[in-house]
């Protein structure tokens, strides 16, 4: 298979109540360096909004940034809303506090592809998302 011809369009957003960016900021910039469309959403984002922007923006993955322990119910609402409005063909991943081997291993079961922790290099979350998007 080739390279794709089109960049690679990422959403990343702040779902919940979760205040602190600064971490999805530098992941932001990272994905843009490595030549692919990024949409930040900034803070507070509900579940509809996060949804709705990613269909809007036509995006081929949805990375959710979380940090105060609401990963597994959040994701599950996401991925719901997203098969709901029929778009569940994105790929999903989630990084930021996720304190157990076992939240990994649920976050997967409910259908999120990529799991990246605090401190995960960002050449790995890259190459994740390389390897995983395909030609829609």
């Amino acid at each position: 298979m080739g390279k794709r011809e089109i960049p690679i369009r990422v959403l990343v957003a702040k779902p919940g109540l979760d205040g602190h960016d600064r971490g999805a900021k530098v992941v932001v910039r990272a994905l843009r360096d490595a030549g692919m469309e990024v949409i930040y959403t900034g803070l507070h984002q509900s579940v509809d909004q996060v949804v709705a922007t990613a269909i809007q923006e036509d995006v081929d993955v949805i990375g959710l940034s979380i940090l105060n322990g609401v990963h597994i119910p959040i994701s599950k609402k996401i991925i719901m809303k997203l098969k709901e409005k029929g778009v569940e063909d994105r790929l999903i991943t989630v990084g930021g506090v996720i304190p157990t081997k076992e939240d990994e291993e649920e976050l997967k079961r409910i259908g999120v592809h990529g799991v990246f922790p605090t401190s995960t290099p960002f050449d790995v979350i890259v190459d994740f998302i390389e390897s995983n998007v395909h030609p829609r």
